[in-house]
């Protein structure tokens, strides 16, 4: 290998950590994204220089004709892709682009396992083993991607289980598993073939059987481990290879994808095997709708809403799925520019698995050009809940659900959420009364200082904003 190509791979996963850093920011995402991008073209420019074959390869030519138009190719459909999708089914394109990932990840590592196990040198164990992880790893995230993006289009949203199916899916991954142990050792031999393509189907399988169970609204989680199981997969495809660029990216995408599924999990009060295997959600209809509530809803009226929001001195915005269903995000900026001009303080929100994916509510609310400082994590706004005087709920349920302070008994107790309950005035837009993902009543909906505007969020802020313009 030339002496100049582990510089320039040092070089590019600077990049590649840079741009990840600045990621972690609406302001700076945009640049991140491009740094990360102008790594990658340095790494795969870099690869021409890159002498000597692995041991078990039995050439490495490039075709830059192929290459060219795989990169011309891809680069048409995404950039369709983030021109075409709607703000509000970004979380779709999320899941269908990391599934391509893995699915891309997994066909490299299979084309070289065909490749060296036909080669009269063979394939070390540790070679085979990252080719069949990144196998494995690749296929059940594609294949998971897809049922999440399906899900997230409402298609079987709710949790698909049946008797034994945890069991089952053990079984299947016992089998993967002594299929992967049994081929580590054994790639050169007559039915490696076989046995490789069987294990390929049935981790493709695994996937979907993984996924089927979970329900829709725990697909942010779902999304974030299946976008880490697609790094690690392209990192096992780096030592396969010998890619150290490859090593870098699939690692950061990997741990980073980790860390923020367990922050999110953490941020329910539920642990990860619970997201996986506990079928969250598939009681609903309310099945403790009657629990431990007290009260009685009370219905406002847009125009008796408007005046509280025109006469209040703060106000914070609690966005929901809701609000990204009904794309009432451009209206939610109108009337928070509106108050704004009347000397009302308006903050947003934000509780970290609101929404479909990590950072749901930041994307649309960036899209409607709100100010990002206006933008508030849970944990640092719920200390001063308490002076605000309307709190205003845009589709929002489980995640300010006081049940999780309140109810022992409930699905979601201990889970933190947004205190919304604990403002001077709460007004909370839905279409119903319907429960939320968990399958519970709202307590929040009963409490004395809650009033319920009923109606489609787009069409209900419409005419608040028309109301405070009036007033």
């Amino acid at each position: 290998m030339s002496s100049i190509v582990p510089l320039i791979f040092i070089g590019v996963a600077v990049l590649f950590i840079i741009g990840i850093k600045f990621l972690s920011s609406p302001k700076t995402a945009r640049l991140g994204n491009l740094i990360a991008a102008a790594g990658m073209a340095v790494a795969l420019f870099a690869l021409h220089k890159q002498n000597g074959d692995p041991v078990w390869s039995l050439s490495w030519n490039f075709n830059y004709t192929l290459i060219a138009l795989g990169i011309i190719i891809g680069l048409a459909l995404g950039a369709f892709g983030a021109y075409s999708v709607k703000m509000t089914s970004m979380p779709q394109m999320v899941a269908l682009f990391n599934g391509l990932g893995g699915g891309a990840a997994a066909l490299v590592a299979s084309l070289e396992f065909f490749r060296g196990s036909q080669s009269f040198l063979g394939i070390t164990p540790f070679i085979a083993g990252s080719m069949l992880f990144a196998t494995l790893i690749g296929s059940l995230s594609f294949s998971g991607s897809i049922i999440a993006y399906l899900k997230l289009e409402g298609k079987f949203e709710k949790p698909h289980t049946f008797p034994g199916q945890n069991i089952l899916n053990g079984l299947i991954l016992l089998v993967i598993l002594g299929l992967c142990g049994w081929l580590t050792y054994q790639a050169s031999s007559n039915n490696a073939v076989t046995a490789f393509i069987v294990m390929f189907s049935l981790a493709l399988f695994f996937g979907i059987a993984m996924v089927m169970p979970i329900g829709g609204a725990d697909m942010p989680v779902v999304i974030s481990l299946l976008n880490s199981f697609t790094g690690l997969a392209v990192a096992a495809d780096g030592f396969a290879i010998n890619n150290l660029a490859m090593v870098v990216a699939g690692t950061l995408v990997g741990s980073s994808g980790t860390l923020l599924t367990l922050l999110m999990c953490k941020a329910m009060n539920r642990p990860v095997t619970n997201v996986l295997f506990g079928a969250f959600g598939s009681s609903g209809g309310g099945a403790a709708a009657s629990n431990g509530v007290v009260g009685s809803v009370k219905p406002i009226q847009a125009d008796e809403a408007a005046l509280l929001l025109a006469y209040a001195q703060r106000v914070v915005v609690v966005p929901g799925y809701g609000m990204a269903v009904a794309q009432a995000q451009h209206q939610v900026r109108e009337l928070s520019d509106e108050l704004g001009k009347r000397g009302v303080e308006v903050q947003f929100a934000i509780h970290p698995v609101a929404g479909r994916m990590p950072g749901h509510m930041n994307v649309l609310l960036a899209e409607a050009n709100v100010p990002y400082d206006q933008l508030i994590e849970m944990e640092q706004i719920n200390p001063s809940m308490d002076r605000v005087d309307v709190c205003l709920v845009i589709g929002a349920n489980d995640v300010v659900n006081p049940a999780a302070r309140e109810e022992k008994t409930s699905p979601i107790y201990g889970m933190p959420i947004i205190e919304a309950d604990r403002c001077k005035s709460t007004i909370v837009m839905k279409r119903s009364m319907a429960a939320g993902f968990a399958g519970i009543e709202n307590h929040l909906f009963y409490k004395d200082n809650t009033r319920m505007l009923f109606g489609d969020a787009k069409a209900s802020l419409n005419t608040l904003v028309a109301a405070v313009k009036a007033n």
